[in-house]
C-alpha cells in the first residue's frame, strides 16, 4: 500500500514538473514571438538596428507588421508626418535696430532617409538641427535689410528666410513645407519714429492736395476774369463800331439823321402850344 502511494506521488510530481515545463516553454515562445514582431504605426517609418547599430543598407520599414531577429534586431519608429516648429528670435537689422521675429516652420523628415537622419543626428534632430538653423538664418537675413525694409519688403524677406532654411534642412534629409514669419516687432523708440514719419507724410500729402486745390481755384478765377474782360471789350468794340458806322453814313449822306428820326417817329403830329411869340412844339410820345 505504501509502495502504491509512493508511485502515485512520483506520478503527480512528474505531472507537475511537466506542467511547469510547459508553462516555461510557452512563456519563452511568447517572449520570442514578442521580440521578433515589430509594429510600425501609421505616419511613421521604422529604423532597423542590428545589435544597436543602424544598418543603412536596409531601407526604412513601412507602416505595418514586421518580423526581426529577436534579441538581436530592434526597430526605432520615427514620425514622417508634417510637424510644426515655432521659434522666437532676436536680431539686429542693417541699421542696427533690434528686431524680434517669430518664425513658424512646417517640416517632415524624408520617409526614405529617416535611417540616415537617425544615425547621424538621432531623435533630437529638432533641437540639434532645426532650432540652430532657424536662429542663424533669421539673423543673417535680417542683417541684410534695414528696419523699414523689413516692413515694406516683407515678402522678399520671407522668401530669403524660406530658401535658406529649406537649403540647410535638406542637408539632413528634412523636407520643408512652409516657412511663415508670423510677427516682426521693433523697439518702442523705433515704433514711435515710424508713427511720426507716417504722420508727417500724411500732413505733407494733405498740404500738397490743398496747394493743388488752391491752384485749380486760382486758375478758375483767372479764367472767369479773362472771360468777363473779353465780354466787356467785345461790347465796347461793338458800340464803337456802331458809332463809326453812323458817322460814316452822316458824312456820306446828310439826310441820314433825318431818316433816323423818321424811323423813330410814331406817326403822331406834334402839338403846338403858346400864343403870340415863338410857338412851342411838343412831340407826342408813345403812350
Amino acid at each position: 500500500m505504501s509502495r502504491f502511494r509512493s508511485q502515485q506521488r512520483n506520478v503527480n510530481l512528474n505531472v507537475g514538473k511537466g506542467i511547469v515545463l510547459g508553462i516555461i516553454v510557452l512563456i519563452v515562445i511568447g517572449v520570442l514571438v514578442a521580440a521578433s514582431v515589430q509594429i510600425v504605426d501609421a505616419g511613421f517609418r521604422g529604423v532597423l538596428r542590428h545589435w544597436n547599430a543602424v544598418d543603412t543598407n536596409v531601407p526604412p520599414l513601412e507602416e505595418g507588421l514586421h518580423f526581426v531577429v529577436p534579441f538581436q534586431d530592434s526597430v526605432v519608429s520615427m514620425e514622417v508626418r508634417t510637424l510644426k516648429y515655432v521659434k522666437e528670435t532676436s536680431s539686429a537689422s542693417k541699421d542696427l535696430q533690434t528686431v524680434s521675429t517669430e518664425v513658424t516652420v512646417n517640416y517632415r523628415p524624408s520617409p526614405n532617409s529617416v535611417h540616415t537622419l537617425f544615425k547621424e543626428v538621432g531623435l533630437e534632430y529638432e533641437s540639434r538641427i532645426i532650432q540652430p538653423a532657424v536662429e542663424e538664418v533669421v539673423k543673417q537675413v535680417t542683417a541684410r535689410y534695414n528696419a523699414e525694409e523689413l516692413i515694406t519688403k516683407r515678402s522678399q524677406v520671407k522668401s530669403d528666410i524660406e530658401q535658406e532654411i529649406t537649403s540647410r534642412l535638406a542637408e539632413y534629409n528634412i523636407n520643408t513645407d512652409v516657412v511663415s514669419i508670423t510677427n516682426f516687432q521693433f523697439s518702442q523708440l523705433f515704433d514711435r519714429a515710424i508713427e511720426a514719419k507716417v504722420e508727417a507724410e500724411q500732413k505733407a500729402k494733405k498740404a500738397e492736395n490743398d496747394l493743388l486745390r488752391i491752384e485749380v481755384e486760382a486758375k478758375q478765377l483767372e479764367a472767369r476774369a479773362e472771360g468777363l474782360a473779353a465780354a466787356n471789350i467785345a461790347e465796347a468794340s461793338g458800340e464803337a463800331e456802331a458809332i463809326n458806322i453812323i458817322n460814316q453814313a452822316l458824312s456820306e449822306n446828310p439826310f441820314y439823321l433825318e431818316w433816323l428820326k423818321t424811323q423813330a417817329w410814331n406817326g403822331k403830329l406834334p402839338v403846338v402850344v403858346g400864343e403870340g411869340g415863338t410857338p412851342f412844339i411838343q412831340i407826342p410820345t408813345e403812350p
